[in-house]
């Protein structure tokens, strides 16, 4: 055999050997990872509890349209409400110090032609009062009842109406505990279907707080927070991995 061929069949062959070493070892890998999952159960557990919201954030605004000539006359008549809101608010037992009063924001009504006069194009004076509180029952019940300041000749429009709950850090710690217990009792009953029994933790880790209103189903991968309601359910999730033995 000249010495190119002789040369050229040991390299073949040395390749070979090594694709077959590389593939046993491959193989044996797989093999024990296989063996290593099945020797592992991961289960996703979750608590729920229902609460009440403690906090309410009522924002409100009241409003009045000028033209640029009757400006002051405008800014005075503003004035003028915001007196009858703060004083129907505190008739209605929300203090002084829940209330936080907006500077006065003005635009222009671009709903008018843009061939109107300068001084006929009206103009909007807008103040936010915005109410936080700890009595969610009386706040809720002052925003069903603003017909006062409607015969006064007040412009009041709700812009929100938020509730939410103040113990939610307290809360998820507890239900992280009892969200762990249910994923290991789940944990358990699967494995007693295969004939074998739960062992050490392996990992877990908490997924997001879903904050929702009583019998809400709009859970999201990110969180959920939903504030329209004053009645709440809380659940936390836990997703833990167990030996097997």
């Amino acid at each position: 055999m000249e010495k190119s061929k002789l040369l050229t069949w040991l390299d073949t062959k040395l390749v070979l050997g090594l694709c077959l070493v590389l593939a046993a070892s491959v193989c044996s890998y797989v093999f024990y990872q296989s063996r290593s999952f099945d020797n592992a159960l991961s289960v996703t557990g979750s608590a729920t509890k229902e609460v009440m919201s403690d906090k309410v954030k009522w924002v409100g605004s009241i409003s009045r349209t000028t033209k640029l000539p009757t400006l002051k006359t405008g800014y005075a008549a503003l004035a003028t409400d915001l007196t009858s809101v703060k004083d129907f608010m505190n008739q209605s037992g929300i203090t002084p110090e829940e209330i936080v009063i907006s500077p006065v924001f003005m635009d222009q009504d671009w709903s008018q032609s843009q061939y109107v006069n300068v001084a006929d194009k009206l103009y909007i004076l807008r103040q936010t009062i915005e109410v936080n509180s700890d009595n969610v029952d009386g706040v809720t019940n002052v925003t069903k009842n603003i017909q006062p300041l409607i015969d006064k000749g007040v412009i009041f429009s709700t812009q929100s109406l938020e509730y939410t709950y103040s113990k939610l850090p307290e809360e998820r710690v507890a239900l992280l505990a009892l969200a762990m217990q249910d994923a290991k009792a789940r944990a358990s009953m699967l494995a007693e279907s295969t004939g074998k029994q739960v062992g050490k933790l392996k990992s877990a880790a908490s997924g997001v707080v879903q904050v929702l209103s009583e019998n809400a189903l709009n859970v999201s991968d990110f969180g959920t927070y939903d504030t329209s309601k004053i009645a709440k359910t809380i659940m936390v999730t836990v997703k833990a991995s167990f030996t097997l033995k």
